[in-house]
This record gives C-alpha cells, structure tokens and sequence, in this order.
C-alpha cells in the first residue's frame, strides 16, 4: 500500500471547496462538475487511487457497458407466437401482491414463468390455483384484467 496515496485520501475531507476544486482541475484537466463537497471528495479519492494502482481492467469495462446496453434496452416483455405483447403478461421483474383472505401474496414475473414463495410456476393461473385451491384466471385474480376483459 502506498503511504502517499493513503495520506492523499485521507487529507480530502478537510480541505476547503476552492482546494477541491483546484485539485479536481488539476487531476482531470477540467473544471468539476459541481461544488458539492461530498462528491468531489468522492471522485477526487477513487482518481488518485486510479492514477496510483491502474483503472478498471478491459474486461470490466466491456461487462459494464454490457449491462449499461441492457438496462438502456429494457426488460424484454413476454411475446406471443404473432410477434405482439401479451397485454396481461407482466414484464420481468415485476412484482404482483395480493391479499387473499387477510394474507397478503407476493408473486414475481420471470422471464418465462412466475415465482411464488420459492417455486416456479409456467402461469399466473397455476399462482391463483395454488394460492385460493380453486382454479382462477390468473390475470383476473391479480387485477391485470378485468372481468369481461378479452
């Protein structure tokens, strides 16, 4: 560990926001973005240790623009065989709660399927079968459509 650098870091903190901001331009060759302190003692911290031990591998940085892509592009909603959304058919990720005789339930949209209490379940209908014992439209019983809905 260099002592330098830990000594660097550490000063941050106590230095005053014209101090920061001479310091930022002089790391980054440009004026900061803020004066907020908190972020410029932040950012300020991570570039000395970036310059002292080296930045993100190659490989990190490709993986980060990776999710930075899919998160930009959204989840991928359920398709039917016509190429259309399935109006029901909640995205992945979402999360479906019902209250079914003063138990609330908890129901998460995977990609192909649901998630309930731990299983997997291929519908909202087998969900609402396992829930009430009775056999239910599942979008209907989780408020996704309405009755007489097509």
């Amino acid at each position: 560990m260099n002592i330098g650098v830990i000594k660097q870091v550490v000063a941050l903190p106590d230095m005053k926001p014209t101090e920061l901001r001479d310091m930022w331009r002089e790391l980054f060759n440009n004026d900061p973005p803020t004066n907020n302190k908190t972020f410029l003692v932040k950012r300020l911290s991570y570039r000395i240790q970036e310059l002292a031990y080296g930045g993100l591998s190659e490989a990190t940085i490709k993986r980060l623009a990776s999710i930075a892509r899919e998160e930009a592009e959204g989840p991928k909603a359920p398709i039917m065989a016509n190429g259309q959304r399935q109006k029901d058919q909640p995205l992945p990720g979402t999360r479906l709660i019902r209250e079914w005789q003063g138990v609330e339930h908890l129901v998460t949209a995977l990609e192909k399927g649901f998630e309930y209490q731990g299983q997997k379940f291929k519908s909202l209908s087998a969900v609402a079968r396992e829930i009430t014992g009775t056999q239910w439209n599942g979008p209907l019983f989780f408020g996704l459509r309405r009755q007489g809905d097509v």
